[in-house]
């Protein structure tokens, strides 16, 4: 699988990356998260991306993990150890959350430790961040990051002490590409796309029940993007490509519980890159018939 040098950390990383959201979220299977993380390593995916606040994912890929842990570049995201909607930015809790990580994926470092979709206004107090540059001396994480969107995300890649931004980059999701990633790739930031794939939410036909779905639904059906037509493999490779197009991208992070879903994702990636005039297309595009209210989705 092709690799990209993530930014100034100088890390080799796999242009796919394994999420670790869905997994917890929706309750997988020890054993099929065993299995996905062994079809990741044999495909050349080195890549792995979770957070404290998914459930049972951290715990379920340290198990995964045991055997194969020298296999992957292991991120993971800390703020939210009550859960994603009950942010906890205290300094004891914060340190707390990156030792539990530790313990949780049973290893003794991280590559990545971000911050995960913290605010503008506490970024600029600086606590938050000495938390992360602390652990980093201390050997728990080699490098540290931010995890988010929109005027947040700016104000993150402006402070200059982050190595990496993971932001939404997807067909449906094209703010950062004016917004932040411009001054992220002049500072040498390793770029990490979340959503990728637009959740896939051009696959339904009506509305989804999933609120987590409808924003991309429906700005999908506004944009009507025509290599969204054929079938679902053709509009993941085509979505998936885009994003990798996208420049300054290093990895793209995708994240299901199923085994079939997640040889699918593995597969887009043998298809050629996306021509620069079909790139062009799609930008041309978002820019004909987005609104200024489509902002970078958390």
């Amino acid at each position: 699988m092709e690799k990209r040098v993530l930014g100034r950390t100088g890390l080799r990383v796999s242009v796919l990356g394994f999420g670790g959201a869905e997994i917890g979220y929706e309750s997988a299977a020890q054993g099929v998260v065993d299995r996905i993380v062994a079809a990741a390593a044999d495909n050349g995916v080195n890549v792995i991306d979770t957070a404290e606040c998914y459930g049972d994912s951290e715990e379920m890929l340290g198990r995964a993990l045991v055997k194969r842990r020298d296999k992957f570049f292991l991120f993971t995201k800390c703020g939210h150890s009550s859960g994603i909607d009950a942010p906890d930015w205290s300094r004891s809790l914060l340190e707390a959350s990156i030792d539990r990580s530790l313990t949780r994926l049973r290893t003794d470092h991280l590559d990545l430790v971000q911050l995960h979709s913290c605010s503008a206004a506490l970024l600029e107090k600086g606590e938050v961040v000495r938390v992360l540059q602390d652990a980093q001396r201390a050997g728990k994480t080699r490098f540290i990051g931010y995890s988010g969107d929109g005027s947040d995300a700016l104000a993150a890649v402006n402070l200059g002490v982050f190595h990496t931004l993971q932001t939404s980059i997807n067909l449906a999701d094209q703010e950062p590409l004016e917004l932040t990633l411009p001054e992220a790739v002049k500072r040498n930031m390793g770029i990490i796309a979340k959503r990728p794939l637009a959740n896939a939410a051009w696959k339904y036909s009506e509305r989804p029940s999933n609120s987590y779905y409808h924003v991309y639904w429906q700005r999908l059906r506004q944009l009507e993007y025509p290599i969204l037509t054929g079938d679902v493999a053709t509009g993941l490779n085509a979505a998936l490509r885009f994003t990798l197009a996208v420049p300054g991208v290093s990895v793209a992070i995708t994240g299901t519980k199923s085994e079939e879903r997640w040889r699918e994702n593995v597969k887009a990636l043998a298809a050629p890159p996306l021509a620069a005039e079909d790139f062009e297309a799609i930008r041309t595009r978002w820019h004909e018939r987005s609104g200024p209210d489509w902002v970078g989705q958390v």
